[in-house]
């Protein structure tokens, strides 16, 4: 894929984010990190204080268990939804004209559920792969494979 000069990258997962930006044309992609963002997001058994629940069914002595909430999974689907209010909000002030975005495939989903009319707009790609530690060139290679 050729980017063209201002292209925005941004490479997410459910815990972090880089964004890039293509200073070059679309011969020659040189992409620069302009931003980025990390949570602190522990292991979901540090975030729940019991065990699952129990409770009483019909019959004597039966009982049924409860699944756990799992807080972990529900803090990585909430970063996505606020870097997709990001992006809004960085399309709505003309930011960018261009953007592509590389996300694992559970982030992507939860991305493209929150994406706004301004940003889905700009929408150049997605890409499903979980890039975010990778260096910037084997990012740049990724996209141009793509």
């Amino acid at each position: 894929m050729k980017l063209s000069s201002g292209t925005w990258v941004v490479v997410a997962d459910g815990e972090k984010y880089l964004l890039l930006r293509n200073n070059l044309d679309e011969e020659f992609t040189d992409l620069r990190a302009i931003g980025k963002d990390e949570i602190d997001n522990p292991p979901a058994h540090e975030l729940s204080s019991d065990r699952a629940g129990r409770m009483h069914d019909d019959g004597p002595g039966m009982k049924s268990a409860m699944l756990e909430t799992d807080w972990h999974r529900i803090e990585k689907e909430t970063f996505a939804h606020e870097l997709a209010g990001k992006l809004e909000d960085w399309a709505n002030a003309g930011r960018y004209d261009e953007i592509v975005v590389v996300a694992d495939p559970r982030s992507l989903g939860e991305l493209r559920s929150a994406y706004g009319a301004q940003t889905q707009a700009r929408l150049k790609a997605e890409i499903d792969k979980d890039l975010t530690n990778m260096p910037i060139d084997a990012i740049e290679k990724a996209v141009a494979a793509a």
